[in-house]
């Protein structure tokens, strides 16, 4: 009876391998499960984080306009002159973006009338001349005009 009784050595380990298989797979399906849609989830807070950045750019130009104009009819010209410099420098920056700009094409377009009268501004600002705080505020009407939405 002795010589009938023998174990079977190699069934053992082919199953715990099998074993191991299957729990990875689980564990893997499980973990997808989870990731899949926090993935999802965060693409569209990126989405959104990128659309609230253009509108700041944007609207951080129009303050440094409205923080010129308002300094120039203050009569504080010089701090007049380096915001509507930095206004001038920031809008082209992102008018030269390209692709990745925060304007539309046709915004972009209507702004090139702006740059037009930016020497003069500036020279008006540098030089102290009262008439520099009503082309800042024509400017600035421009501005709101060319970036406010299509009615």
């Amino acid at each position: 009876m002795s010589e009938d009784f023998q174990p079977k050595p190699a069934k053992r380990p082919a199953l715990l391998t099998q074993r191991i298989l299957i729990y990875g797979g689980v564990l893997l399906l499980v973990f997808l499960i989870g990731f899949v849609p926090m993935w999802l989830k965060v693409r569209g807070y990126a989405s959104e984080l990128a659309i609230a950045r253009s509108e700041l750019s944007l609207l951080r130009l129009q303050n440094t306009l409205a923080s010129a104009t308002i300094d120039a009819r203050r009569g504080d010209y010089e701090p007049a002159r380096q915001a509507a410099s930095n206004f001038f420098t920031s809008l082209r920056a992102e008018a030269d973006k390209g692709a990745d700009s925060a304007l539309t094409d046709s915004q972009k377009q209507s702004l090139q009338s702006l740059f037009t009268g930016r020497d003069e501004v500036i020279t008006l600002l540098a030089r102290s001349d009262p008439a520099s705080a009503d082309r800042l505020a024509d400017l600035y009407a421009s501005y709101r005009k060319v970036m406010s939405p299509p009615s």
